[in-house]
């Protein structure tokens, strides 16, 4: 990810009559030995969660609309039945047309909150009119949190604009006093996805190898977890010839989720070293790179983890959100969360122990010749669900949807001695190989949306595969954010000391293009579909359902549904509806979330590269919305629009 910098000072531009704060009652922070005292505080607590599932009836008070990333929402005003009726309600315009315009809009009492390339926003989400907005550049990009304060300390939205973290008032904007200095703290750090909010903590990811929980009534720091095993951790073995002191851009770039009943936030950590494509300077299994980690919401001690990628040379860090979900097996249904993953596998674990429910298998792969270079020899596999997105390829896959594009993808694979690949083709310094997914996925950030009532964990993948080989190279070079757009820049190995030359390195080639399809239409090289949303039960781990997502008006004339490739994520509803923008076709659909098909969808002004969110209004109305930003590692074509959709 790029080092922020923030350049904004807090402008608030006001609008709207004044009213007094929402407030919500906080439970005590811990209980006593007194009989009373205890029966005080459960009630306190169950007034906490009626609060909470009142607003999860109206609102979306979270990125995932609950604290652990389900993405779930109670309401049914909009239905299978009438969603074709669907129609826009109003549109804003935040005049920043940068792109990487990724925030799910958040909304609290008919009021929205987001974050967007000049600034952060508050909006009447009924119509779209602003209420404040706070002047920043290099901001969190894919959004804000908000904390409900008590009867001494008024509602927060919690952001970040490059190094700093910032608290602000969420009815005026203004930096929220007793806040660090003066509504800021100094991160020494930049954030790329909103804080988790547990109690009274905001639980901060970065650009940096640690996750830090920072105090948002005060802006002190109460702990630090370091997502590289230092000595005395558990896997610390696993960074070999002290490779550990030196190991490059590990972090946590995508979204946190939260089991707060049992006080564990589950992290998404990246791949380790500061070169995507080549470990030899980190020998090891390298922990906890490309990990799920679950750690204690309070303390910041290390619960569990699980490693989704041994010695990862592929660029498939983890940014997906772990998401909360119960899952059956053998009849006991267990508490789980279910983890999309870059290679299109789909692990479902148990939440308190990090166990696979359906069970995880090593398996051989291929081992690499590059210089130097020491990989694993197997990976983790899960048992179910069968993988998501396609992880092999072979010529005879190669697409034939057209005589043309049949042409240019056999050519490609002729004139590069490409071969056919396995999970996990490692990339070769004395050739070119194709491997699936690539560094863009399969899943990517997108991560999973869970239908509880219906029994099934629905996510969005495409097949989009990469291919080239390493190239030796010298010079200093830089680790981008999700994998997707950075493969081709050279990034360096270890300097022997400090002031030495750059060493040596290894980059990642690809001779022509960016991915493996035509760059000029984006058709991909292989055999369809290259996009699709897909659905897995709950209860026996199987695919239930999946479809093409996504379309290329040319193909669709003909008759050919492809589906596309795909940033951004679905969201479902207790309607039986799922919603979700993502493809590079700029339209935002909606689907029927019991089989999968298509139900209504809606040209919009850019590919909504974004997570979704549904809220209902003061006005009775339940309106869904998006931001349509485009740009991204999909180059699409840029806008700077929020929409919102109601029934018409």
């Amino acid at each position: 990810m790029g080092v922020l910098v923030w350049g904004g000072v807090f402008r608030p531009r006001l609008g709207g009559p004044e009213g007094p704060p929402p407030q919500t009652l906080q439970c005590a922070a811990a209980a006593t030995v007194d009989i009373m005292h205890r029966l005080l505080v459960l009630t306190a607590v169950a007034m906490v969660l009626l609060s909470a599932s009142t607003h999860g009836q109206k609102d979306w008070l979270y990125y995932g609309q609950d604290q652990g990333a389900s993405r779930y929402s109670t309401l049914s005003q909009i239905s299978t039945s009438n969603v074709a009726t669907l129609k826009r309600a109003w549109t804003f315009h935040t005049g920043d047309k940068s792109g990487f315009f990724e925030s799910t809009p958040i909304v609290v009492d008919s009021v929205m909150y987001f974050a967007a390339g000049n600034g952060f926003y508050a909006l009447d989400a009924v119509t779209g009119a602003q209420i404040w907005k706070v002047d920043a550049t290099r901001t969190t990009r894919r959004g804000v949190s908000y904390w409900p304060g008590d009867a001494q300390t008024r509602p927060r939205i919690i952001a970040s604009a490059g190094t700093k973290l910032m608290a602000l008032d969420a009815k005026t904007g203004n930096p929220s006093p007793g806040f660090g200095n003066a509504g800021v703290v100094e991160l020494e750090d930049s954030m790329n996805s909103p804080a988790a909010i547990y109690k009274d903590l905001a639980i901060v990811q970065g650009n940096k190898a640690w996750i830090r929980a920072w105090n948002i009534r005060t802006g002190t720091l109460v702990w630090t977890f370091n997502l590289i095993a230092q000595p005395g951790d558990p896997g610390h073995e696993t960074w070999e010839q002290e490779s550990w002191k030196d190991p490059g851009d590990t972090n946590v770039w995508g979204f946190l989720s939260l089991d707060a009943a049992r006080g564990l936030v589950f992290l998404p950590n990246s791949m380790p070293g500061s070169n995507d494509y080549y470990g030899g300077t980190r020998h090891g299994d390298n922990l906890y790179g490309t990990s799920v980690i679950a750690v204690d919401a309070d303390t910041g001690r290390l619960r569990w983890y699980r490693q989704l990628v041994h010695h990862d040379i592929w660029d498939y860090d983890l940014g997906a959100a772990p998401a909360l979900v119960d899952v059956v097996k053998n009849g006991k249904m267990i508490p789980a969360v279910a983890q999309i993953t870059k290679m299109g596998l789909l692990f479902v674990l148990d939440r308190t122990t990090g166990e696979p429910v359906w069970g995880v298998e090593e398996r051989p792969v291929p081992q690499s010749t590059a210089p130097c270079e020491k990989t694993a020899p197997t990976q983790p596999f899960p048992v179910k669900p069968a993988p998501l997105a396609r992880n092999s390829m072979t010529k005879a896959d190669l697409a034939t949807i057209t005589p043309e594009h049949e042409a240019y993808c056999k050519g490609l694979w002729e004139k590069y001695g490409l071969q056919d690949s396995v999970p996990y083709t490692p990339w070769s310094d004395k050739h070119d190989i194709v491997l699936f997914p690539g560094a863009v996925g399969g899943g990517n950030w997108n991560g999973v949306a869970v239908n509880q009532p219906l029994g099934l964990m629905i996510t969005n993948v495409m097949n989009a595969g990469q291919w080239g080989h390493l190239e030796l190279a010298t010079g200093r070079g830089r680790r981008g954010g999700e994998g997707a757009g950075r493969g081709d820049a050279p990034v360096r190995g270890r300097a022997d000391d400090e002031g030495a030359q750059p060493a040596a390195t290894w980059r990642k080639v690809t001779p022509e293009g960016r991915r493996f399809w035509d760059p000029n239409t984006m058709y991909s090289c292989q055999a369809p579909p290259w996009g699709e949303l897909v659905a897995v039960s709950t209860k026996t781990g199987d695919i239930a359902w999946h479809v093409p997502l996504g379309s290329f008006d040319a193909l669709e004339a003909k008759g050919i549904k492809t589906g596309t490739p795909s940033l951004g994520g679905a969201i479902t509803t207790a309607g039986n509806l799922i919603f979700i923008g993502a493809t590079v076709d700029s339209k935002f659909r909606a689907f029927d979330a019991r089989t999968g098909k298509e139900l209504w969808s809606e040209k919009i002004d850019a590919p909504a590269h974004a997570i979704p969110s549904t809220y209902m209004g003061r006005d009775g109305k339940q309106y869904v919305a998006i931001a349509a930003g485009g740009g991204g590692f999909l180059q699409s074509p840029t806008s700077d629009t929020v929409i919102a959709f109601s029934l018409q």
